[in-house]
């Protein structure tokens, strides 16, 4: 019976268990590798801390991409938010830090609400929409900026400290990731809404013949995304200590690898988001071995575009697995 309910396990958790072997084979050689710099407190810490806000973005494009879609403009709205929230702390620096991350959120959602409609109303191909609306965006960036950059120097401590803080000696994007991956978890496995982002990916049609309003589902998967690659954008900046035009310039794409990693399906319908923390978690890890191992930076991009095209093609072969055992218990 113990030993049914581990197959059982491992079956149902191959992806993740794969995902957890890997990170562990790379940790080791890593550390054999470098000597004694990568198991040390402060680099894990550093680690968890660059990957997090990777990890946060994870989550809105999960949901995008599990309805079969796809937002290209993350990066953009990330580099908006940020810029019109540090504005406006600039001209008034006394203002309270949570207040401008309210702007950066609405900011993200207004475009979020702008990517959604196109491609949920409009009917636009979701690359193409987001694709558009990236150069929107970012040109908007521009004309707020002015071409000029918003520096450190005109940012109070307490703004800075939202993404550079601790508590109990944990930096505070560690912990919101954290309570993002949690509140996401409850959402997609838990809610309503949440299962009608798996129906809709899974199959649009099908959906609509079963009562969901698809249109809103997807609309409402954008505007999430939005939400979050504001709230991102405004951390971006804290960490960072700059808003300017040129922010967060192909990011998205480190967050499209991160969710392909963790197992989501380009196609739609499948993905867990445990497997997506994991993904970001590779990432992030490969991100702060390689230079500790003194790879080059060549190198460093071709290896990431390497892993990534194995984790394409790993998925497709479990996906064909499942399909297959299905259509044996069929013919059963």
């Amino acid at each position: 019976m113990g030993n049914l309910t581990l197959k059982k396990f491992f079956s149902d958790n191959v992806r993740e268990v794969s995902l957890i072997l890997v990170i562990i084979v790379i940790s080791i050689f890593v550390q054999i590798r470098s000597g004694s710099s990568f198991f040390t407190m402060e680099n894990i810490s550093d680690l968890l801390t660059e990957t997090a806000i990777l990890a946060i973005l994870a989550v809105g494009m999960m949901m995008v991409i599990i309805t079969a879609g796809i937002d290209l403009s993350i990066g953009a709205v990330m580099a908006l938010a940020g810029m019109i929230g540090t504005s406006v702390l600039k001209e008034n620096k006394s203002i309270n830090p949570i207040f401008i991350i309210l702007i950066a959120v609405a900011v993200g959602i207004v475009c979020g609400m702008i990517n959604g409609t196109l491609v949920s109303r409009l009917k636009i191909l979701p690359i193409i929409a987001t694709l558009g609306m990236m150069n929107v965006f970012r040109g908007l960036t521009y004309l707020v900026s002015k071409g000029s950059w918003i520096l450190q120097n005109d940012m109070p401590s307490s703004f800075l400290g939202i993404a550079t803080g601790r508590v109990v000696g944990i930096n505070n994007l560690v912990i919101m990731a954290i309570f993002i991956y949690v509140i996401g978890y409850i959402f997609l496995n838990y809610s309503r809404t949440g299962r009608k982002i798996y129906a809709v990916g899974n199959s649009e049609e099908s959906a609509k013949v079963s009562g969901i309003k698809t249109e809103r589902t997807l609309w409402l998967a954008y505007t999430i995304m939005g939400a979050i690659a504001g709230f991102a954008g405004l951390l971006y900046v804290c960490k960072f200590g700059a808003a300017q035009g040129e922010t967060a310039v192909g990011y998205e794409m480190n967050v499209i690898a991160a969710c392909v990693l963790g197992g989501v399906s380009i196609s739609g319908g499948t993905g867990r988001i445990q497997g997506v923390l994991l993904g970001a978690l590779l990432l992030g890890l490969l991100n702060n071995a390689m230079p500790l191992i003194n790879i080059s930076a060549f190198w460093q991009e071709a290896i990431r575009g390497l892993i990534i095209l194995l984790s394409v093609m790993s998925n497709a072969l479990i996906q064909r697995n499942v399909e297959m055992k299905v259509l044996r218990r069929r013919s059963i």
